[in-house]
């Protein structure tokens, strides 16, 4: 080892001696003392390692480098993640970010209700065990025809919970067009594999007819399946089977006709100007026996997986060893049960589940935020240009795919910064605040700013422009 390297080693500070400086600045905060000596103990054998590694640390600034570094550590242990950020990308169901707002009156039920001991499990009636998920099955059956329902913890399980139930070691027939992957590189063929069923692929990429199913039908069929794909669009020279027909034939065949809608809407959004997607009602209308969906999309509600349909098979569901793997808690529960509750009322989701809120959003009332915003920042004399342009919000989350809708967006451009460094001090401001970049500007899109959210984006612009 050189001489320069073994002192540099002896300016690492002492373990005792980076507390006491910690101690006396007052740095430590609510941590205990052991697990403070831990962390500066592992900052201390880090830097050391570094040296060793020929990593460049100024001698004279070690001391400070290890004080620094271990402050950071603390402060991102007792700092929670999952914490509080302003949305202002404009994707409505962004995954990174949560997914689906959960309604006002949602989070009420869980303090007022789940906070303490809850009713779960248990009958008010004699006392004994009961089903978890009695109410969600209630709602579910009330808002599209069901026979019966259960939940999960999201869609992926409740898709492969299903095909163990109904084709564990049978094949199972599905569309090309439909073996989607989903986020995270999780594929419809491996979720499928894992189930037990064997997949039996007909068609091809962007057309499959009836006679491809029926031609595929043997004595080890157990189902047909049905995959919605919520996260793209083929179009063009295009055909799929419709439900009703591809029922029609699974029912004159005994085979269980299963329909994985994914994203799950109670509402049909083509009313409000939205191209046509499948509803859990018109599944259910549509003849299949078994559907899936997720719950935090376009219900809007916690991250769940809903199973509903003829009530056999959702008993068989429920009596499948994998249910209790997979089965949600009383949390989860209490949102989804707040927001179903919700639908019972069209009129009412639409002013009370945040999903469907933003994505009804009129332009006009975005268009008058995004002025509102410039105008805002125009008087605050920042070094930027900021204008209001034309833009395009998405629903995110594989919902409602290639619908663009309409929005405003604030385009602010920095002139001693560039745009990369501002969306950067965005995201580390105290409300991290996630924005878009696009031709060397910082955007801001109105629709996905929730109540007090515009405040905090232009103290966020002052304070950081302005130092």
């Amino acid at each position: 080892m050189s001489e320069s390297m073994q002192a540099t080693l002896r300016h690492i500070p002492s373990v005792d001696g980076v507390l006491q400086r910690l101690c006396n600045e007052s740095a430590s905060g609510d941590i205990s003392s052991s697990l403070l000596t831990k962390i500066t103990r592992n900052v201390i054998e880090q830097v050391r390692q570094d040296i060793l590694a020929k990593v460049q640390l100024p001698a004279d600034d070690i001391s400070d480098q290890v004080i620094e570094q271990v402050r950071q550590q603390v402060d991102s242990l007792m700092k929670p993640h999952s914490r509080k950020v302003v949305n202002a990308m404009g994707i409505v169901l962004h995954t990174g970010l949560g997914r689906a707002v959960i309604a006002p009156a949602a989070m009420r039920q869980l303090q007022e209700e789940i906070a303490g001991y809850s009713l779960l499990q248990v009958s008010i009636t004699d006392g004994k065990r009961s089903a978890r998920d009695q109410k969600i099955e209630q709602l579910l059956t009330l808002l599209t025809g069901a026979e019966a329902a259960t939940v999960v913890n999201n869609n992926a399980a409740a898709t492969a919970l299903v095909l163990n139930t109904i084709a564990d070691g049978k094949e199972v027939i599905v569309s090309r067009g439909q073996l989607v992957e989903i986020g995270g590189a999780f594929r419809l063929p491996d979720v499928m594999a894992f189930s037990g069923a064997k997949l039996v692929e007909v068609g091809t990429t962007n057309k499959t007819h009836l006679h491809d199913y029926a031609n595929a039908i043997t004595e080890n069929t157990a189902a047909i399946l049905r995959v919605h794909p919520s996260n793209y669009k083929i179009q063009g020279f295009t055909s799929e089977v419709p439900l009703n027909e591809m029922a029609d034939l699974a029912h004159a065949n005994d085979l269980v006709m299963f329909d994985d809608v994914g994203a799950g809407s109670l509402i049909d959004f083509a009313k409000y100007g939205f191209e046509k997607e499948p509803t859990l009602k018109e599944a259910v209308e549509g003849g299949a026996d078994v559907i899936t969906s997720s719950g935090d999309k376009l219900i809007g509600a916690s991250q769940a997986g809903i199973i509903l349909g003829r009530a056999d098979i959702v008993k068989k569901v429920r009596k499948n060893q994998f249910a209790r793997i997979v089965r949600t808690d009383k949390m989860t529960l209490a949102v989804l049960e707040a927001t179903l509750r919700m639908f019972l009322d069209e009129e009412k989701a639409m002013q009370q589940v945040p999903t469907v809120q933003m994505l009804l959003r009129p332009y006009e009332s975005i268009r008058r935020q995004a002025a509102r915003l410039v105008s805002k920042l125009r008087k605050a004399k920042l070094p930027c240009q900021v204008q209001s342009v034309k833009g395009f919000s998405q629903t995110g989350s594989g919902s409602l795919p290639t619908q663009n809708l309409p929005t405003r967006l604030v385009a602010i451009e920095p002139s001693k910064i560039n745009s990369v460094t501002l969306a950067n001090r965005l995201r580390h401001f105290r409300v991290p605040i996630f924005t878009r970049i696009q031709d060397e500007q910082v955007r801001i899109d109105p629709r996905t700013l929730m109540d007090g959210d515009e405040a905090i984006v232009i103290d966020a612009l002052i304070e950081i422009m302005e130092a």
